[in-house]
């Protein structure tokens, strides 16, 4: 009787251990949540930083415009940001992310409108992995936006509204997703081994070609250039363009640091903070050295070029803010702010007149940034073997021109049959009285009228 009944306790004890190793087996394998939570808030958080670099662009270009063209300007700004996220979810995120979807592998996305999860999502029927869609969607749609802002001030004081929206249409919903999807969306360049860590070129560069076309089709401001002298027009507020780029330079913590793509271990959150030091780093940098160099060459320092020195630093850490040290952001930057001050009177010597500085800026800088990150990344190439300096310079200045040539001749097709169907460019009368009477039907403010 003793015997049958200590065999059963005996088991019991026994299967205590077992049953404790049960459930330790049972928690090990519960899936990890964190990895998503924290990487869909990184993307929100540097989704409406970057989509504050809207208002940024708003503020430079109403700045650095004549007081009788701001409102135009201003009304430009939040209607090609709203054209753009209509566009992105229309047809542009698919285009630029199509999975496996390509419509020509790696060359050529999908057509299709962007869809979320459903409404309550549980943690089992969530991709774990990464984000959710929604955040990824917010957050890339931003950079979409801001290809087109770039257009914006180069081509300001001189354009119709309804044809610059049109070309905006086109540009966030078909062009700027193709060629990004290249790259980001894991196409023929991608493949490559190009590197654009933010979008030195996919966003900068593509959105300085699309505005260097329309420049050159478009023609100068009149009066810019008269007897071989560049005429200087200066813009109606200085306070508002600082302001502009203090947002900017705000906005591209989200713009860089987001870019990191994930923020869920030790490794990523430190790695975004060093993309913060050096994305502050090369701006400063390229201020300083605008700063420096007008002084020099002017015998007076230039507000404006520092400016832009300061945003050409931005642009050129962009393609690569991870890698450098911050003495390796800030020589980037500071050739960024060489660049600003040499390249504006360049452009101004072949009559190509853009108004805000975003070639040199976002074009000119862009490309330089996206060169210099082979001194910085190699890719593997084989097992074991990686890309030199010159291999990796060869494959980032091939995607710089792959790039450049596609945005450049498709931005210029468009510019053409825009010119040639209903005009792009407003009458000498109404140039010369403003777009803001021109075009929204104001009455211009008696002291501004002869600005």
């Amino acid at each position: 009787m003793k015997l049958n009944r200590i065999l059963p306790l005996a088991a019991a004890v026994a299967a205590i251990p077992a049953l404790g190793f049960a459930q330790e087996a049972e928690v090990a394998v519960a899936p990890d949540i964190n990895p998503y939570i924290f990487t869909t808030l990184l993307f929100l958080i540097g989704g409406f930083l970057v989509f504050w670099m809207a208002a940024g662009f708003a503020m430079l270009e109403a700045g650095l415009v004549r007081s009788k063209n701001v409102t135009m300007q201003l009304t430009k700004n939040i209607a090609l940001f709203s054209i753009a996220a209509i566009m992105y979810w229309l047809v542009g995120f698919n285009l630029m992310y199509p999975g496996d979807g390509w419509t020509i592998a790696g060359w050529l996305g999908a057509f299709g409108t962007t869809s979320l999860e459903p409404v309550g999502l549980a943690a089992e029927d969530a991709a774990l992995d990464y984000a959710s869609v929604g955040s990824d969607f917010f957050f890339q749609l931003m950079f979409c936006a801001t290809t087109a802002s770039i257009v914006s001030g180069t081509l300001a004081e001189r354009i119709k509204l309804w044809p610059f929206l049109i070309f905006t249409v086109v540009l966030t919903g078909i062009f700027y997703p193709i060629e990004a999807s290249w790259q980001w969306g894991g196409g023929w360049l991608s493949d490559a081994g190009f590197s654009d860590f933010a979008g030195s070129t996919l966003v900068h560069a593509a959105g300085g070609f699309a505005a260097l076309a329309g420049a050159l089709i478009l023609g100068p401001r009149i009066g810019k250039y008269k007897d071989g002298r560049t005429i200087p027009m200066p813009g109606s507020n200085l306070a508002l363009a600082t302001l502009g780029t203090f947002i900017l330079w705000l906005g591209w913590f989200g713009f860089n640091g987001g870019s990191q793509l994930a923020m869920g271990t030790v490794g990523d959150v430190t790695d975004v903070s060093r993309i913060f030091a050096n994305t502050n780093m090369a701006a400063a940098a390229g201020a300083v050295t605008a700063l420096i160099l007008t002084q020099v060459m002017y015998k007076k320092p230039d507000l404006t070029m520092v400016l832009n020195g300061a945003l050409a630093g931005l642009v050129s850490i962009t393609a690569e803010p991870l890698a450098p040290s911050l003495f390796g952001a800030l020589w980037i930057g500071a050739v960024g702010g060489l660049i600003v001050v040499i390249a504006v009177p360049m452009l101004d010597k072949f009559k190509i007149d853009d108004v805000v500085g975003a070639i040199p800026v976002h074009l000119i800088a862009g490309v330089w940034g996206t060169l210099v990150v082979a001194v910085h990344t190699r890719t593997e190439i084989a097992e074991g073997i990686e890309r030199t300096f010159m291999q990796q310079l060869g494959v980032q200045a091939l995607g710089v021109l792959a790039i450049g040539a596609f945005t450049f001749v498709a931005s210029a097709v468009l510019w053409f049959i825009l010119k040639g169907t209903m005009g792009i460019r407003v009458s000498e009368e109404d140039e010369i009285n403003g777009l803001d009477m021109a075009e929204l039907g104001m009455e211009a403010y008696p002291e501004f009228s002869k600005g």
